[in-house]
């Protein structure tokens, strides 16, 4: 299981260390994908085949389905974990992201993300905020632990 938070380098040629920590869950391959914000999502390919499934699943003349379909199978891309332990990116999603030398890598569970140090700085202030995460969050169904 991805948890937790972890620095990583990103050269000038699109290379992402993967830490140690992560590369035990990739058979090798990962899927680079675009995030739902300014970041990046890094799947298992089996993670990603099951994601790919219930998206196709879904009814293409939904307007929604489409532009969910187009934003996460329409910029994905395979890449292959090297013996550096490191992934390329692509161009345009690194570009997206605002990724430079430097980057964050957050777990959630079945993928990680990949953030610049300003978007995750921002996404950690929104975090921090408790009275905000008591409304924001109430509506989420969590008995089952």
């Amino acid at each position: 299981m991805f948890i937790g938070q972890h620095q990583s380098l990103c050269s000038e040629k699109n290379s992402l260390e993967i830490p140690e920590v992560y590369r035990g869950f990739f058979g090798g391959k990962v899927v680079v994908t675009q995030g739902f914000e300014k970041n990046i999502l890094i799947l298992p390919v089996e993670t990603f085949e099951k994601l790919s499934k219930l998206l196709m699943a879904l009814n293409i003349t939904d307007p929604l389905v489409r532009g969910l379909q187009r934003l996460l199978l329409g910029s994905a891309s395979y890449s292959q974990i090297d013996r550096d332990g490191s992934i390329d990116l692509p161009a345009a999603l690194k570009q997206f992201a605002g990724l430079t030398s430097k980057a964050i890598l957050v777990g959630q569970g079945g993928y990680f993300e990949v953030w610049s140090q300003d978007g995750w700085k921002k996404q950690e202030k929104d975090l921090q905020d408790a009275q905000e995460n008591s409304s924001r969050f109430s509506s989420l169904n969590l008995a089952g632990l």
